[in-house]
């Protein structure tokens, strides 16, 4: 996400790809029964590094393996966010990135397609009790509470310990 110059990086957005497949995401078994069981049980949350790696053109084999890991939870409706994601994601862009607040407007609302976890003060509450058990930051912590509040097995981020287990969510480093 390093960007040196002051003009706009160039972006795109995985969500519009996985509407154009989304029929993936109500697939139905050999009978012709809907198969639920993956997206019931495999609901994954998604911190903000890999959503902002999924849109920066500029970031090379980072996108690549973002969207790799994003697409399958994008079609299947299995990806989880939270409303601290979408904030992130937004000071990001504009600020690093150089995307015009519009535009990045633009990508929230994109974003927003998928489940959302909307921060309440329970879950802030309970981020603090995890940052304060754990060596986590407490953002750190509103994102592995967030996950967990949401039924999410794992959390996919570069920013904690690959494979730890906190409040019963396991941390996946996608880029390892």
């Amino acid at each position: 996400m390093n960007s040196r110059n002051s003009g706009p990086r160039s972006i795109d957005h995985p969500v519009d790809r996985a509407e154009g497949t989304s029929s993936i995401a109500n697939s139905s078994t050999k009978n012709g029964s809907v198969d639920t069981r993956a997206s019931v049980a495999e609901r994954v949350f998604v911190d903000t590094n890999v959503v902002i790696y999924a849109c920066d053109r500029g970031a090379g084999d980072r996108r690549v393996r973002a969207r790799e890991v994003l697409a399958p939870l994008l079609r299947e409706r299995r990806a989880v966010i939270s409303t601290q994601v979408l904030q992130e994601f937004f000071a990001a862009i504009t600020r690093k990135l150089h995307v015009p607040a519009e535009q990045a407007r633009r990508y929230v609302e994109k974003w927003m397609r998928i489940d959302v976890v909307v921060v309440r003060p329970e879950i802030v509450l309970g981020a603090i009790d995890l940052h304060r058990l754990h060596t986590v930051s407490f953002w750190d912590a509103l994102v592995i509470k967030s996950a967990a509040v949401a039924g999410c097995g794992r959390v996919l981020s570069e920013d904690l310990n690959h494979r730890q287990v906190i409040d019963g969510v396991t941390i996946e480093n996608p880029f390892r």
